[in-house]
């Protein structure tokens, strides 16, 4: 067993590239550039829990109806 990453067999979805131009915003910096995306993280998380609670809030009003089937 090595400690070297495998190459990945599946067809690039654009991952890579995302990655690359990340590291890029950030001066090449990887430290950087993972603060970033802990800092972006966070702020989606934390708006996806105000949407929650806002659905959340007009579901309990009665303004969205659960699907029957």
């Amino acid at each position: 067993m090595t400690s070297q990453p495998q190459p990945d067999d599946a067809p690039d979805t654009g991952l890579e590239r995302a990655v690359e131009e990340a590291i890029i915003a950030c001066g090449g910096d990887l430290r950087a550039t993972i603060r970033a995306l802990i800092v972006a993280n966070n702020y989606l998380e934390n708006e996806v829990a105000e949407l929650m609670k806002a659905v959340s809030h007009a579901y309990a009003r009665g303004r969205f109806h659960s699907y029957s089937g």
